[in-house]
């Protein structure tokens, strides 16, 4: 996905959030425990109001081997497969039937596909596209293919991660050139008409404001917009990960007593088709795909039934910050 690294935890829980101790870890029941926490608590569940948004993973395959990935994502990974039109065509379909406003694309690095373009295409004849991307070579060898969507229906938007107003910072884990590159790939998609925004990485007792000034002085002095949009994002793990997050009961849940506040949870009007071992799966959120009970099989529409259970430790970055993906 190439985005998001920050260690941020939450140490100062209320009496309903139940830490993840190493032993629980370990124990069969808190994998295997779908509708309760390790304590035996009823987990805390959000239930689906409407398809807004149809993520689609392109794959793990992407041109950098960042340590810190969600996703794990590296050249050549085949984690989650690469997808193609033929294996989604029919549920980008399904979901304008059921009245999706967005499709959204992450990877692995989707110009990283050979093939993501047909893709895109074909979404961006049918609803507004926003894609992720670290904006760098792969994307910059397909601006040729680019230019033509433009004039498709709907328009398609950038989120580029920029992980530091700091080019030496930003290669550590990207690879030297890496900032150099994507201020390249930022500056010919704003040039070019197309709207950009930045992921970029939260880090402890940040000053966001400052952090966010000096991004846009960087930009002033590279030719670039300085009025591009901010999303910070937070450590979120590898895959298979646990960090020791909160569980999320239903008390804690009393939190959010209503559909509307609820409503910020990701799972609550988004799914994300993902390809595993050849197969196209409907998973709850852009964030669950490497815990299988999240995935299901068969259509778009089936998928929507399923109670979501807050058992994922990254749920808890949604019940916490109200993350989504696709903000701003």
């Amino acid at each position: 996905m190439g985005e998001p690294h920050f260690p941020i935890r939450d140490r100062l829980m209320t009496s309903i959030l139940q830490p993840i101790t190493a032993t629980d870890l370990t124990a069969s029941r808190y994998r295997g425990a779908w509708t309760h926490t390790a304590q035996g608590e009823p987990r805390g569940y959000v239930d689906f109001q409407r398809l807004k948004e149809l993520w689609i993973h392109t794959g793990t395959a992407c041109n950098l081997a960042c340590p810190f990935c969600l996703e794990g994502s590296r050249p050549g990974d085949d984690r989650l497969n690469a997808m193609q039109l033929d294996d989604v065509r029919d549920y980008l379909n399904e979901a304008v039937e059921l009245g999706v406003e967005q499709f959204s694309f992450t990877g692995g690095e989707p110009f990283v596909i050979k093939r993501f373009i047909d893709i895109l295409t074909y979404a961006s004849q049918l609803r507004p596209c926003f894609v992720l991307t670290n904006a760098t070579d792969p994307l910059l060898r397909r601006t040729h293919q680019l230019l033509p969507l433009k004039d498709n229906p709907y328009p398609i938007r950038f989120r580029v991660s920029l992980d530091y107003p700091d080019a030496a910072r930003h290669d550590i884990d990207r690879g030297e050139g890496s900032f150099a590159k994507a201020l390249e790939g930022i500056r010919w998609l704003h040039d070019n008409g197309f709207d950009v925004s930045i992921a970029r990485q939260m880090t402890t007792d940040e000053d966001s404001a400052q952090v966010e000034a000096d991004f846009r002085e960087i930009f002033r002095r590279e030719g670039i917009s300085d009025d591009l949009a901010f999303t910070a994002f937070p450590d979120f793990g590898t895959p298979g990960e646990e960090d020791g997050s909160p569980e999320i009961t239903e008390g804690c849940m009393e939190k959010y007593p209503t559909d509307e506040s609820r409503a910020h949870f990701m799972c609550s009007y988004s799914r994300m088709l993902v390809k595993q071992n050849g197969q196209v799966r409907v998973y709850a959120c852009t964030l669950v795909d490497d815990d299988p009970d999240y995935g299901a099989s068969g259509s778009l529409r089936e998928s929507l039934d399923t109670r979501v259970m807050l058992r994922h430790h990254r749920c808890f970055s949604c019940y916490r910050f109200g993350a989504s993906c696709s903000a701003p």
